[in-house]
């Protein structure tokens, strides 16, 4: 299988993913195509050779209150932004035939490369997550993000990011 994510195509075969939550699972079946479509998100999916896809990740524009976000940020910020510029990775499955292979790891990475990578040339502070579960919260904490209070909502600072990705 490439590991190599590519832009959601019609070429791609969506019926068959199964991630085990339905809501994820239903998007991609369903509704992913017309996002793109729409300009709504950007898709992004990890296909096997057959054009099966394994493993996919949304991502578009958002914003997040400034009232959210930790005090030892708010204080780096000017104080006229109430909403600031960040980037939603709305949604990020694999498949559950190749669960446990790495893969969650391999497209969150390459999520946040792509938004660390967009937010040199388009403001975004940070990135946002909506775990939908439990399982997300705990993936999602695994690799920096951090909680926001009263939100259920989850983030990233770019800031972060760039110790990972600066050339």
């Amino acid at each position: 299988m490439n590991q190599e994510t590519v832009v959601l195509n019609s070429l791609h075969k969506r019926e068959n993913f199964n991630c085990g939550k339905p809501l994820l699972d239903n998007y991609l079946h369903k509704q992913a195509k017309q996002d793109v479509k729409r300009k709504l998100s950007s898709c992004f999916v990890l296909a096997d050779d057959s054009k099966q896809v394994k493993g996919y990740y949304t991502l578009s524009s958002a914003s997040i209150q400034r009232k959210l976000l930790p005090e030892v940020l708010i204080k780096k910020l000017p104080p006229s932004y109430q909403d600031l510029p960040a980037t939603l990775l709305g949604r990020l499955a694999i498949d559950l035939s190749v669960k446990g292979k790495g893969l969650g790891e391999l497209l969150l990475m390459d999520a946040l490369n792509r938004c660390y990578d967009s937010s040199l040339r388009i403001g975004s502070m940070a990135v946002i997550v909506d775990p939908l579960d439990e399982d997300a919260v705990n993936f999602y904490k695994n690799y920096g993000f951090i909680l926001l209070p009263d939100s259920g909502k989850m983030f990233i600072a770019m800031e972060t990011l760039s110790g990972l990705f600066r050339v």
